[in-house]
């Protein structure tokens, strides 16, 4: 159980959270919600100790475990599954000392450990979280500097997901992934088998692999039971009915001030008027969430062109020569919403720069409507804003025949308020950045929107308010996102990035998502019904690498058994007075047989498994 309790905490003089208190019992899946800047991060740190606690203690079983992911794996030689595996460090520190020990008393205590923790199964449970944070065979082998901060942010996720702390604390972790990871990460999640916070805003993750929302608001915590559908629900009635109670307070306020306006100096009257000042006094209003003083956005309306506005024949589109993706026979209209689904590195990418013109096609062809304007959002256009530049300084650059009053109206249409407008973009947030870059690609109401990934670093209302802004833009709109809830109520039309072409995927995104969660289900659905299907490479190679350690570990045991055996047949060692030294070797002796029967039990069981497999 984790109990918070009356906890305060300030940065820089300014109170973040103030007499907070908490309970999340063991083995919940809990997810932390709140405006972008209340202090979700904070509290994390405050949990693991890493900042000290003005008022109130926090405190969490003794001897528990508590893990997150705080930066990206390093960029070392090892590869991705002993990075993953060295997580574990106590199974990691028993197989050191397994291959050095001698002592047999020890042996048996280090084989019933590891057994005790599933250590032989290790290589394939972390293969597993690999795979489905979409690392492929070839890919686990190789040495982690091979990969970008953002895959490495990955390798850090399966590593702590493998280590399974007691209490798991995630942050914002879909942030770094696909909608394929995500999805998968939902529903490794919902079976976790220990304590869970989650800090994310995405909605659909927060309805399925959760069971209760700590809700961080005003410097205070709220636990509400139930996913987030429910605990918005249950909040949206409770400041309806302070609403509705302020309402009927300020009408009392107003009857009684109105009273004492007409007769306060008029001396028949005067204790009256001060009887009612008195009430007035003693009148409660309930105090309301500091909701944000604007989420909206505002998207320019484009005019209408004739269909198609995008049209491709046979295209291919790759780089250096080399196709990734190919046979594109593929059109856009201005009231399309299109989805692009497929795992990482299908083309996704490849394919929203070769709509938005950003890459040629190698063959084929590819028209545009003359008249065509595009907007493109992606995640490596946030790194390109100029840090020593204001909001208002970017418009003033792009738009100079325009005024102050105009650039101000087209960041207030997205919610950078007077104060962000002249903060330097260095020292915006994340949400902030993403606001000031969607502006930028929608400057020149652009006909067709292409969004990659947009909704990292927005909060929940900020999702919702993109969501509406979509829902009038009169644009088409190719969506590439891991949020699920906002590709539901955007799409309209689903591509399938797959094996270098792209189809429309005819059913919806509910059965994407089962798709998904079952391994390998297209090549299932081809085999007939009363066939089983066979492991993928992965999983044999797990359970080969299984057979092997348990065969080296038998042979281990088996040479100890037979030194000791011929130790107990040394005539020296049943002289006189030696009794003791024969209990002791004896001793040792049954302590060996008894880690050989498990280990043998253990390479047995190996086999079978194995074998099931057709391995």
């Amino acid at each position: 159980m984790l109990r918070i309790d009356d906890i305060s905490f300030s940065i820089e003089g300014r109170p973040l959270i103030e007499h907070a208190s908490a309970v999340i019992p063991e083995g919940h899946k809990v997810g932390l919600v709140g405006r972008n800047g209340t202090g979700k991060t904070t509290l994390f740190r405050l949990i693991r100790g890493e900042l000290t606690l003005e008022t109130g203690a926090i405190s969490v079983p003794k001897g528990a475990r508590i893990g997150g992911v705080a930066q990206e794996a390093p960029a070392t030689d090892e590869s991705l599954i002993d990075t993953v595996l060295a997580a574990d460090t106590e199974r990691a520190a028993l197989m050191a000392e397994n291959e050095v020990a001698t002592d047999a008393h020890r042996i048996a205590e280090i084989q019933t450990r590891l057994a005790d923790i599933d250590a032989w199964s290790a290589e394939a449970r972390a293969a597993s979280i690999l795979k489905g944070l979409g690392f492929d065979d070839a890919d686990q082998s190789r040495p982690c500097a091979d990969f970008s901060g953002g895959w490495r942010m990955r390798v850090a996720l399966a590593a702590v997901l493998f280590s399974q702390p007691d209490l798991l604390l995630l942050d914002e972790p879909t942030n770094y992934l696909d909608l394929e990871g995500a999805l998968w990460l939902e529903s490794y999640l919902a079976r976790y088998p220990h304590t869970v916070i989650i800090v994310s805003h995405d909605r659909a993750l927060l309805n399925r692999a959760v069971t209760g929302i700590l809700h961080l608001e005003d410097r205070k915590l709220s636990y509400y039971s139930g996913p987030y559908d429910t605990f918005a629900e249950t909040r949206a009635a409770r400041l309806a009915v302070a609403e509705a109670e302020n309402r009927k307070a300020e009408a009392r306020r107003a009857h009684l001030q109105s009273f004492v306006d007409r007769f306060r100096y008029k001396e028949s009257k005067a204790k009256q008027a001060q009887s009612r000042l008195k009430m007035i006094e003693r009148l409660k209003f309930v105090a309301l969430p500091q909701e944000a003083a604007l989420r909206k956005f505002s998207f320019p309306e484009p005019e209408e062109l004739s269909p198609p506005i995008v049209n491709m024949e046979g295209a291919s589109v790759g780089y250096d020569g080399r196709a990734v993706l190919s046979r594109l026979d593929l059109r856009i209209d201005q009231d399309d919403r299109i989805a692009l689904l497929g795992r990482n590195g299908e083309g996704k990418s490849t394919l929203s720069k070769l709509i938005a013109g950003e890459l040629d096609p190698l063959s084929g062809r590819i028209t545009r409507s003359s008249k065509l304007r595009i907007g493109y959002f992606a995640q490596h256009q946030m790194d390109v804003l100029r840090p020593e530049e204001t909001p208002l300084d970017t418009l003033r650059r792009l738009r100079p025949g325009e005024g102050p009053a105009k650039w101000r109206a087209r960041l207030s249409g997205f919610g950078l308020m007077a104060e962000q407008a002249e903060t330097l973009v260095a020292k915006l947030s994340g949400g902030q950045k993403a606001r000031l870059t969607l502006l930028l690609a929608t400057l020149d109401a652009p006909h067709l929107l292409i969004l990659d990934e947009p909704t990292n670093h927005l909060d929940i209302e900020s999702r919702e308010a993109l969501v509406e802004a979509l829902t009038e833009y009169s644009g088409a709109v190719v969506l590439v996102s891991h949020d699920m809830h906002l590709l539901s109520l955007v799409a309209d039309r689903l591509w399938l990035v797959k094996g270098g072409r792209v189809v429309p995927f005819e059913d919806d995104l509910d059965a994407y998502r089962k798709l998904l969660l079952t391994s390998d289900a297209p090549a299932k659905a081809e085999k007939p019904r009363d066939q089983p299907r066979k492991p993928d490479r992965s999983a044999l190679l797990a359970l080969r690498a299984e057979l092997r350690k348990c065969e080296v570990r038998v042979e281990k045991l088996e040479e100890m058994r037979g030194r000791l055996a011929e130790k107990l047949a040394d005539p020296e060692l049943y002289e006189p007075g030696r009794a003791g030294e024969i209990e002791v070797w004896q001793k040792k002796y049954a302590e060996v047989m008894e880690g050989l029967d498990r280990a043998e039990a253990l390479w047995i069981g190996a086999q079978e498994k194995l074998d099931a497999a057709g391995g």
